[in-house]
């Protein structure tokens, strides 16, 4: 008797584990539902029922998509699989953007490079049409044999850009101090895949090996808990979309665990900060950095 009560008991557990529903980190959205490819003629493709996305280029063309959704603060994760073997002259860009000629945008690009050499991630900040505020880093894994984590964080105190949960690059606002930021505009989210051998590797100096082509990068599990923007009106100010439904990154700062983790890729994987270039800013720094907004 006591032994059948065992196994009743064991047999409710695994059920019940069975319901428990996945943590929200790990169920990708569906591309079919949230995005649409705008451009390629056919290099980008939604596959697995909306569960993958590829963007392919080659000589004649690369390809791109967007959401369909515009949004006013988010919180985006997408997994990528940034092009393999020998990128160089290839650029993988991920960000969000506003229209118009005095956008905002929120940027991630990956930079493609020769077989065996690192790639590089360049992030950069636009409002209202000016950016040069471009920060580069180097990864500290190879980011084409597995998916991994790129997220942009954007609410009303900062813009955080993360990989694999890990901060990069924070920016704060500072408008009260006379920093322009971006809080104003919808922005869709885009992501393209393209040629800019003209720049993107050693400055122009390597250039993309056509023989390699086609360039393929993948995408997955995007997640976006966003402000979705529509006539006007932003969805997280509906009683509908209130704090049960997870807009926590609304409120989000960066903790003292983060602003550790935050300086250990600033001191040993970024290769190049904006606030640190006195030669390309003789008039002085912008106001951001000697406000130490780095």
């Amino acid at each position: 008797m006591a032994a059948a009560c065992v196994n009743d008991a064991l047999i409710v557990i695994i059920v019940a584990l069975f319901l428990i529903p996945l943590p929200s980190s790990v169920v990708g959205g569906n591309f079919n539902q949230d995005v649409e490819i705008t451009w390629g003629d056919g290099r980008g493709k939604i596959l697995n029922n909306g569960k993958l996305l590829t963007l392919s280029l080659d000589r004649a063309s690369g390809s791109g998509f967007q959401s369909k959704n515009q949004y006013l603060y988010g919180k985006i994760d997408m997994q990528i699989k940034l092009v393999p073997r020998n990128s160089a002259g290839t650029v993988t860009a991920y960000y969000l953007r506003s229209d118009g000629t005095s956008w905002d945008e929120i940027d991630f690009e990956f930079l493609g490079n020769l077989s065996g050499d690192p790639y590089l991630v360049h992030t950069n900040v636009y409002t209202q049409g000016k950016g040069d505020r471009e920060q580069q880093f180097y990864l500290w894994f190879d980011p084409t044999t597995n998916f991994h984590t790129y997220s942009i964080l954007w609410n009303p105190a900062h813009i955080v850009f993360y990989v694999d949960g890990r901060p990069i690059r924070e920016f704060k606002n500072l408008e009260g101090v006379g920093v322009p930021y971006p809080k104003n505009q919808p922005m869709k989210l885009y992501s393209s895949l393209w040629n800019a051998d003209d720049w993107a590797t050693r400055g122009g100096l390597v250039k993309t090996d056509w023989s390699q082509a086609p360039f393929t990068a993948s995408f997955r599990n995007l997640k976006i808990n966003g402000c979705v923007w529509s006539d006007g009106v932003s969805s997280c100010n509906s009683s509908s979309n209130s704090s049960e439904n997870n807009n926590s990154w609304l409120s989000q700062q960066l903790d003292s665990s983060s602003q550790r983790k935050l300086k250990w890729v600033q001191n040993n994987y970024m290769i190049y900060n904006y606030c640190s270039d006195i030669t390309r800013f003789p008039q002085g720094l912008p106001l951001e950095c000697t406000l130490r907004n780095n």
